[in-house]
C-alpha cells in the first residue's frame, strides 16, 4: 500500500528505457530515467516521494520537496490562475492552492505561509493558508513544561501565534523572543502555561535549569576561547549578551549565577571570570 504526498520506500519491479517501475502491488509506479540513482537494478529498493504529475498519474521522484502532507512552509508563488495559485516546492511540478484556500489574493514573485495536504476529493496533494483550520485545543496532548517542536504562524499584537506539534496553536509572546524568528520558521520550544479554557503559552528553547544546564557548557567554552575572561555582566545590555552569547539576558544571569555558585567563575567590575581548577 502506498502514501502519496509523503517518502514511500518501493522495491523496484523492472528496467526500461524511460525509467524504473517500481512495485506497488498493481502496473507499478514509474520513476523516470532523470531521477534514477546509478548502479539501481531490480529486486533493490529505493525511498522515494510519490505524487501525482500533470496527467493525473502517480508518479515517484528521488528529488527532494520543501515538504511533504502534513508540513507547514513557506513558498513562493510562481503562477496564477482564476482557480487558484502554483507555488514552487522543490518538484518538477509545482504545488496547488485553490482560491478558496488562499486568505487574500496570491502574487506572483510573493512567498506565503501553506500547509500541504492531501485533498480528499481528488487525492492529490495540495496546499492551503488557512494553516489553522486542522488544529484544534479541544483535547491537548501536550502538558506544561514539555519540549515541543513549533512553526511560527503569524504576527499579532501581542507576538506571533504557532503550531504546536503540528496538532494545536499557542502564542509566542514578543517580550519572550530573543531571536530573529520569521513565518513558517521550524523551532524548538517547551510549553510554558497552559490556561482554564486551553490556551497555551509557549517559549522558545529549552525550559528552566535543563536549559541553563546548556547554556553553561556554551559560557565555559567561550571563556577557554577568550583567555578566561569575558566583558559580559549583569548590566550588559539584553542585545549585546544575546548578540555575542545567543541567549536572553534572564538566562545569562541565570547560567552565571549556577555557574558562580558551583565556584567555576567569578564576578569582576567589568565582565566574568574563570576560576582555574586546582
Amino acid at each position: 500500500m502506498v502514501e502519496i504526498g509523503v517518502y514511500n520506500t518501493l522495491k523496484v519491479a523492472r528496467k526500461t528505457n524511460i525509467g524504473l517501475y517500481l512495485d506497488d502491488g498493481a502496473e507499478g509506479i514509474l520513476l523516470p530515467k532523470r531521477f534514477v540513482p546509478p548502479g539501481v537494478n531490480a529486486g533493490d529498493e529505493l525511498k522515494v516521494f510519490l505524487y501525482h504529475d500533470s496527467d493525473n498519474r502517480v508518479i515517484a521522484t528521488t528529488q527532494t520537496p520543501k515538504g511533504i502532507v502534513g508540513d507547514t512552509v513557506k513558498l513562493k508563488v510562481v503562477s496564477t490562475t482564476k482557480q487558484g495559485a502554483f507555488l514552487d516546492w522543490g518538484l518538477m511540478k509545482d504545488i496547488f492552492v485553490p482560491a478558496s484556500q488562499q486568505r487574500s489574493k496570491m502574487v506572483i514573485g510573493a512567498e506565503y505561509f501553506v500547509k500541504i495536504y492531501l485533498d480528499a476529493r481528488t487525492g492529490r496533494v495540495a496546499a492551503t493558508e488557512k494553516t489553522e483550520a486542522a488544529l484544534s485545543n479541544e483535547v491537548l496532548t501536550v502538558k506544561e513544561m514539555e519540549l515541543v517542536d513549533i512553526v511560527i504562524s503569524r504576527e499579532t499584537e501581542l507576538g506571533y501565534t504557532v503550531i504546536i506539534n503540528g496538532k494545536h496553536t499557542g502564542i509566542l509572546y514578543s517580550n519572550e523572543i530573543f531571536q530573529p524568528v520569521e513565518q513558517g520558521q521550524k523551532l524548538k520550544g517547551y510549553i510554558k502555561k497552559i490556561r482554564t479554557d486551553n490556551k497555551i503559552d509557549v517559549a522558545l528553547g529549552k525550559p528552566g535549569y535543563q536549559r541553563v544546564e546548556d547554556e553553561a557548557a556554551k559560557i565555559l567554552r567561550l571563556l577557554e576561547e577568550n583567555n578566561g575572561y569575558l566583558p559580559y555582566h549583569d548590566k550588559s545590555s539584553p542585545e549585546d549578551i544575546y548578540d555575542f552569547f545567543g541567549m536572553s539576558k534572564k538566562v545569562f544571569k541565570m547560567t552565571t549565577g549556577a555557574l558562580y555558585k558551583q565556584r567555576k567563575i567569578d564576578f569582576a567590575k567589568t565582565g566574568i571570570q574563570l576560576i582555574a581548577e586546582d
